[in-house]
């Protein structure tokens, strides 16, 4: 039997992270990976630059149940802290926009650095966790090869977003068996399937803002053969959609205000060729339809509902569907945060046991938000326990 001061299941951000600190705190740290290689998110993320945290870290850029659960944790651990430990492990960071950094030299930077700060704890792959169980203030960790006993368990394992580096949803079961709700989980920061998209549309991108709710979104959208994906689509994802989206095509322009003017100085032009100075032809086309009169000669009360149509491209949510798993980049649900102590990051339900990362109904926006919560939280986790 394995024994320890604290058992940290899941090798990934979070994990490695609750290590290296915990490890500083002179603790006996084992770590139970499921996998046969730590930290493939991490690898993975950012296109492999790893977008490592963001300058905008604030509670409006996380989702959930409740989004003002991770208030503590960022405010204990903000974005400078954690260009600090890039710089004190040599790791070169250049912003790709302004206050979004990733690594110069890629992701493996990153988890060369993680695994120098665990260098020192018990590091265990290819671990399928089937079991945890408390008795007398001790927690007992089965795997398949064998038993692992400490006084603290934190909890690392992610969600079950990018399906293809082999997830899993032990983590959930974990939190379960000691009596934690599971908020249903969904992938989130991925593309949407819409019914009836204008599959003729696919791999143009444009520059649109997508409301959802009171929430709008200003960013990059691509057209795909099933629907719509891109930075924009990604970040709208995150967020409740049940009363559906709205899309406007044509952001910072009137269209309105175009095309009446169209209709007073190039009359003969259709609205096709005037929408196509402003945005791709091909979706000039799509907006225009079959109507190839001259602008002149179409009413003014037409031309608003053709704006309409540019501005306010309604989605009901029975017509959206998201990606699945497989290319989600994280997941909505989770461990309910409502049983978890934000200051610590620890069980209000089991003394001992801690949760970091997205295995709780956490889930940031895109540009670097999810792996700062990962910093973050397990900071927190790794610090308590």
């Amino acid at each position: 039997m394995n024994s320890g001061d604290i058992i940290i299941i899941g090798a990934g951000a979070a994990g490695l992270t609750a290590a290296g600190v915990a490890l500083k705190h002179g603790k006996r740290v084992l770590v139970l990976e499921m996998g046969d290689t730590v930290a493939r998110k991490v690898m993975a993320s950012g296109g492999g630059r790893c977008n490592i945290t963001n300058a905008a870290v604030a509670t409006d850029k996380y989702h959930g149940a409740n989004p003002y659960f991770v208030r503590s944790a960022i405010t204990k651990v903000p974005y400078t802290d954690i260009l600090n430990w890039a710089y004190e492990h040599n790791i070169d960071l250049y912003e790709k926009t302004p206050g979004r950094y990733f690594c110069t030299n890629g992701a493996q930077s990153v988890v060369n650095a993680m695994m120098s700060d665990a260098r020192d704890a018990k590091i265990y792959t290819n671990q399928n966790v089937q079991h945890v169980d408390k008795i007398d203030n001790i927690f007992y960790v089965k795997t398949q090869d064998a038993t692992y006993t400490a006084p603290a368990v934190i909890v690392a394992t992610g969600g079950t977003s990018f399906a293809t580096l082999g997830v899993s949803d032990v983590g959930w079961k974990i939190a379960k068996h000691f009596g934690h709700k599971i908020i249903p989980v969904r992938p989130a920061l991925g593309a949407m399937n819409i019914k009836n998209a204008p599959a003729e549309l696919a791999g143009i991108a444009l520059p649109v803002q997508i409301s959802v709710g009171r929430n709008k979104i200003n960013d990059d959208m691509l057209f795909t053969h099933h629907g719509i994906g891109g930075p924009a689509a990604y970040r709208a994802s995150v967020f409740d959609i049940d009363d559906g989206i709205s899309i406007d095509l044509m952001p910072n322009k009137n269209a309105m205000e175009i095309l009446k003017n169209a209709k007073q100085q190039s009359g003969r032009k259709n609205v096709a060729n005037v929408l196509g100075e402003y945005m791709p032809m091909r979706v000039a086309k799509w907006i225009a339809g079959d109507d190839t009169r001259n602008i002149a000669d179409i009413k003014d009360s037409e031309i608003a509902i053709i704006a309409d149509r540019i501005h306010k491209w309604r989605i009901c949510a029975d017509d959206i569907k998201m990606h699945g798993m497989s290319a989600a980049e994280v997941v909505r649900g989770g461990v309910c945060v409502d049983e978890i102590s934000s200051k610590t990051m620890e069980s209000k339900l089991c003394d001992g046991l801690f949760f970091a990362g997205e295995v709780m109904d956490v889930a940031g926006d895109l540009g670097g938000f999810n792996l700062h919560w990962a910093w973050a939280s397990g900071r927190v986790a790794g610090m308590n326990a």
